[in-house]
């Protein structure tokens, strides 16, 4: 199966003046197509700043991070906002969605982004709220939807662009228990039936066990993966979308990596 997300030998190390935190400890990680991986960890372990690395919201200080079989280290700051547009969909604790904006046109932004026309984006944008149990509220702005609708629209925006893999970040955060309840079953029928890959960060362990995969982070570090009892990886979505943009011109090489981990490690005896 096709391999959605990759980390090798991944590190970030803050450096405050007086002190480096190494928030990433070399992580080596790989999620299939059609996963549905939850990470889990105490406060402060990394989760979040693996999520902003893998993204490229936050730069990593050594190791590589291939999207679709696309590294990181090779792009531009212009091909990283492409890869970003195209290929990965993001869902947030807080909802981002732009208040003057209706839902269907908050979902249509990354469409818009790809170039598509205002009919195509029209079309595909309701087809999205349609999966969300939402086509009927696509006019209504977001100061008029509940919590759990607003993080619907938000889930809505983040796959109608068919992304390589959806990182979601606490998503159930600011919902009520039966809210998130609802959303997580959303989440879930979105990767089973749909193939669409997750990786989620969470706290809570009931969450997680609705995954198809935990990954444990602690001091930077993963210390367990393991495939849960019972869930199988879905068909992936998407398989036959072709990365657009950031792939022209690039030469992409398995075995690029950026950094010097040995500097780091040299550093910390």
């Amino acid at each position: 199966m096709a391999v959605a997300l990759r980390t090798q030998e991944l590190w970030k190390v803050y450096d405050t003046g007086s002190v480096k935190v190494k928030a990433l400890r070399g992580v080596d990680l790989e999620i299939k197509k059609g996963e549905m991986v939850a990470i889990m960890g105490p406060s402060g372990c990394g989760k979040t700043t693996f999520l902003n690395c893998v993204s490229s919201l936050d730069d990593f200080t050594a190791g590589e991070v291939f999207v679709d079989g696309v590294a990181l280290s090779v792009m531009s700051d212009y091909e990283r906002t492409n890869m970003r547009a195209n290929r990965l969909g993001f869902v947030f604790q807080s909802f981002n969605l732009i208040p003057v904006l209706s839902a269907v046109e908050n979902v249509e932004l990354p469409l818009v982004m790809q170039g598509y026309s205002a009919a195509d984006a029209r079309k595909k944008a309701l087809n999205a709220l349609d999966s969300v149990g939402l086509k009927e509220w696509a006019g209504h702005l977001p100061a008029e939807l509940s919590g759990g609708q607003q993080q619907r629209v938000t889930i809505a925006r983040a796959f109608v662009h068919e992304p390589a893999v959806i990182l979601a970040d606490e998503p159930t955060g600011n919902l009520d228990m039966d809210t998130s309840e609802s959303i997580m079953d959303l989440l879930v029928d979105l990767n089973r039936n749909h193939g669409i890959t997750f990786v989620l960060v969470t706290h809570e362990e009931e969450i997680a066990k609705l995954c198809t995969r935990l990954v444990t982070i602690r001091d930077g570090q993963i210390i367990e993966d393991r495939r849960l009892e019972g869930k199988k990886v879905a068909a992936p979505a998407f398989e036959d979308t072709k990365i657009q943009n950031i792939t022209q011109n690039i030469v992409i090489q398995d075995s690029v990596v950026t950094g010097v981990v040995g500097k780091i490690n040299d550093e910390e005896e």
